[in-house]
Parts: C-alpha cells; sequence; structure tokens
C-alpha cells in the first residue's frame, strides 16, 4: 500500500522539479508526474500554481529564519546576539548561494514572484532583530528608541551581506571584514549614551 500524499512530500517533489526545469518550465504536472500522482491529488493540497510555488518559497526562508530564532531567544548581551544573528545571516544566505547556485538562483527567482512570502520573511527578520534591540534598550546597552524601526534599519543597512541582489558581490575578497566594520559602526550608533 502506498504511503498518502502529504504536503511535505509534494514540497520536497517540487523542490526537485524546480531545480532540475527551474521556476519557468516546471509546472504542477511535472510534480504530479515525479510523485507518479495526477495532478488533481497535487491540487487538493495546492489550489494552484502559485500557492505551490508561494509554499516552496516560504519553506525555503523558513531555513534562513528559524536558526535565527535561536540567537534572539538565548540569554546573552544584545550586542553579542545582533552580531551572532548578523553573521549567521549573512553566512547562510552566501553558503546557500555558492554551495548549490542553480537552486539558489532558482529559489531567488521564485521570491521574485512570492511577492507576499518574501515581505512576510523580511518582516519576521526585522521583527526578530527589533526583539534583540529592544532586549538591549531594556539592559541599557543601546540607547531608548523605536525597537522595530531600529531592528528595520539594521536589516536595511546590511542587505549587502544577506539579500539575494548582491550574491554577484559575495565572493569577492574582505566581505566578512565589511560585514565586521557595519556590524561596529551600527553597534556605535546603537550605544547607550
Amino acid at each position: 500500500m502506498a504511503e498518502p500524499l502529504t504536503a511535505e512530500t509534494i514540497l520536497d517533489t517540487a523542490e526537485d522539479v524546480l531545480r532540475r526545469f527551474g521556476p519557468a518550465k516546471a509546472s504542477v504536472v511535472d510534480v504530479a508526474r515525479a510523485l507518479d500522482v495526477s495532478h488533481g491529488s497535487v491540487y487538493r493540497h495546492f489550489p494552484s500554481k502559485a500557492a505551490l510555488r508561494d509554499a516552496v518559497t516560504e519553506r525555503w526562508l523558513a531555513r534562513v529564519s528559524e536558526p535565527l530564532e535561536v540567537i534572539v531567544t538565548r540569554r546573552g548581551k544584545a550586542s553579542r546576539r545582533l552580531h551572532d544573528w548578523l553573521v549567521l545571516l549573512a553566512g547562510t544566505k552566501q553558503g546557500m548561494a555558492t554551495g548549490d547556485p542553480e537552486l539558489f538562483e532558482t529559489f531567488h527567482e521564485l521570491t521574485l514572484q512570492s511577492r507576499e512570502v518574501v515581505a512576510a520573511h523580511v518582516e519576521h527578520l526585522a521583527d526578530q532583530l527589533g526583539r534583540i534591540v529592544a532586549d538591549g534598550m531594556a539592559d541599557g546597552e543601546f540607547a531608548r528608541g523605536d525597537a522595530a524601526a531600529v531592528g528595520l534599519a539594521v536589516l536595511h543597512a546590511t542587505a549587502r551581506f544577506h539579500h539575494p541582489a548582491h550574491a554577484g558581490e559575495w565572493g569577492e575578497p574582505g566581505l566578512d571584514e565589511q560585514l565586521e566594520a557595519v556590524y561596529h559602526l551600527l553597534l556605535s550608533g546603537l550605544a547607550a549614551r
């Protein structure tokens, strides 16, 4: 007896199909064929091709944000957590780009089509940073202010190191040192006077 078809199985297969055919050519029929089921079976879990692509994109972005949450909730100085969060985000995105450039490009193309999913991801990342900043403000390590606005500003200020639009720059020598320099600049701006 065959295993029941689950959303997770469909997403795993959809990632493989996207890797093989690319976002422009991959279809729900290709995913169904790879699963040896009818395309109607896939549509029972995902009502449209766009919904399936959004779910794949959301899952991929969760692979980025979930490990960052560990740093957000960790005890310790906010400045250290902020540093570790930025380094992990940059390292994760850069590692994805260099470790499997074809898959990274595929997901980058998907994110361009999944604007609502990406907006939610950016909001989530900014919220994580905002919570770290709020802890630093509460402890007197950072100057008081609007932690959510500061979190979003930090995310934007460090975009060169984690936004896929900059992936072509990630092989440049000295990039880690540049991130450290930006971090220290941000830290001096955040410091309580």
